[in-house]
Formats: C-alpha cells, sequence, structure tokens
C-alpha cells in the first residue's frame, strides 16, 4: 500500500527498535562497554533513554528504562508512514490488540503499539 503521506518516503520498514531495561544504569554500561561507544541519555514522552548514536537517515534505537518489561523482548518500530490509523484499524480487525493508541511525539511524528497475533509487542511510527 502506496504512503498518502506528504512527507519524505522512508525506504526501510523497519524504523527504530527499543530494548527494555529493569536496571537502565547497567544496561546502558553493558552496551556502551560491548560496542565500545557512548549512548546519549535522554528523556523523552516520560520515558528514560540511551539512544544508540546514528546519523540520519540510518535506523536506530534506545535502551528504555521498563522496569518489569526486561525479558519481553526488544520492540521493533515498523514505518506507518501515512497510515498509522488504517494499520490500527486493521490490527484488532486481523486478530491483534492496540496496546497504545495513536500518540504524539511533537516534530518527530506520532507512534502505536500493538500486540500482534504471536503476542509480540511491535511498535508503528509515522512521521508528522
Amino acid at each position: 500500500m502506496p504512503a498518502t503521506s506528504t512527507t519524505a518516503v522512508r525506504p526501510s520498514v523497519a524504523v527504530w527498535f527499543e530494548l527494555p531495561a529493569d536496571n537502565f544504569d547497567r544496561a546502558v554500561r553493558f552496551y556502551e562497554a560491548i560496542f565500545g561507544l557512548s549512548l546519549t541519555r535522554a528523556q523523552f514522552g516520560g520515558e528514560t533513554l540511551a539512544v544508540f548514536p546514528y546519523e540520519r537517515p540510518n535506523i536506530s534505537g534506545a535502551i528504555v528504562e521498563r522496569p518489569g518489561q526486561s525479558g519481553s523482548g526488544p520492540i521493533v518500530y515498523l514505518n506507518a508512514d501515512g497510515r498509522l490509523d488504517a494499520m490500527l484499524a486493521a490490527v484488532t480487525a486481523n486478530g491483534g490488540s492496540v496496546l497504545v493508541g495513536t500518540t504524539d511525539l511533537g516534530d518527530t511524528g506520532t507512534f502505536a503499539l500493538i500486540r500482534d497475533t504471536e503476542g509480540n509487542r511491535v511498535g508503528l511510527h509515522a512521521i508528522s
């Protein structure tokens, strides 16, 4: 389905990932040590993140402080540019569920979080 957004089309399906962490500082130290780099700590949307370095338009992700969610697996955010509402409507119609509805991220777009038919949490992201 072609994007209907007037913004630039992103060529990738995957656009972001999140690694949940019970012990945020420990997780950040771990990934900084194994990659030999520094992550950028930030507060965004009420959450504490440590973002892996990247240059636009490349894909990146973050460690996110989410006590109780470690071990539940990373969340991959998929490209929903120009069709987030239609995709969310299709989620429930096809046996999935919406965990977090459309959420405004300011100048970085909007996102939603779904659970697919296999129990995986998947994020959907659209550029504003």
